[in-house]
This record gives structure tokens, sequence and C-alpha cells, in this order.
């Protein structure tokens, strides 16, 4: 699935970190999980998620990590467009808040520059509430929690 999840962030970098082949395996290393989505046999998409107290080098993690002792922190999550719209990212959501339940919070980021309309309305229809921001007038992100 290695060269599927590359294609994938290639296609939806504006909104996620770029990521080559060995960064995808240092990923993989550091993650608390590493999801590759399938749908009927057919590559979905992917989701990326952190637990507290790794060497992960993401800006947005360490900022949540500066603060919280105890947090679970969505790196992303990305559906191939034929899958949107169709429950998949909700039913991966109910998924990853029950695996952070036990840490009370998730945690992660989503673009104000450039703007992600539909994920800002997904996330706070979800109930998760902006808390800080990070970037400049080039790349500026919502980092955001919901309490679990």
């Amino acid at each position: 699935d290695v060269a599927d999840v590359l294609m994938l962030n290639d296609r939806n970098v504006v909104n996620l970190a770029p990521m080559d082949e060995a960064r995808l395996h240092e990923l993989r290393a550091l993650a608390d999980r590493f999801d590759v989505l399938d749908v009927d046999g057919a590559f979905a998409g992917f989701v990326i998620t952190f637990g507290p107290g790794t060497a992960y080098d993401s800006e947005n993690y360490r900022w949540f990590a500066e603060r919280h002792q105890r947090f679970y922190y969505l790196d992303r999550i990305v559906l191939h467009e034929q899958f949107r719209r169709q429950g998949l990212g909700s039913f991966v959501y109910d998924e990853i808040e029950r695996v952070a339940a036990p840490y009370t919070r998730l945690s992660l980021e989503v673009n104000l520059v450039p703007r992600n309309d539909a994920s800002l309305a997904f996330h706070e229809a979800r109930g998760y509430k902006e808390v800080g921001r990070l970037g400049d007038d080039e790349h500026l992100v919502a980092l955001m929690e919901k309490a679990l």
C-alpha cells in the first residue's frame, strides 16, 4: 500500500505535510497507528495517529505535547476521492475517538491558510474546538481538540 499512500498524500499535499517513502517509514515506526483503509478490497485512504511521548518532530504535535501530558494526536486522515461523503470519515473518527478516549482528548490541526472549509465544518460538527493557531500568512493551521 506504500505507493497508494504516497500517491494520495501527494494529491492532497496542500492540506498535508509532504511525505516521501523514507518519511512514510519513519512515521510508521513512530506512530501508534498507521492504518490503510480498505473498502471491499479497494484502497480507500489512510490514517496516522500518535500517542504522547513520541519523538515525532511535527511542530503541531509538539505544540500539544508542551501543553498536555495526556493527549492522542491525529496527524492525518486522507480519503480517496471516490470514498468521500459516504460516512467513511465518520466511521474512522468513531474508531479513533474510541482509541483516544483513555488519553482524555483527541488533538489535531486543520488548515486555515489555505483554508480547508470541508474539514473545519466536519470537525466543528463533531465537537472539536480551536485551542490555538500556528503558522503565518502563507500556511496557518487551527489547532483543535475534543475532550473525550
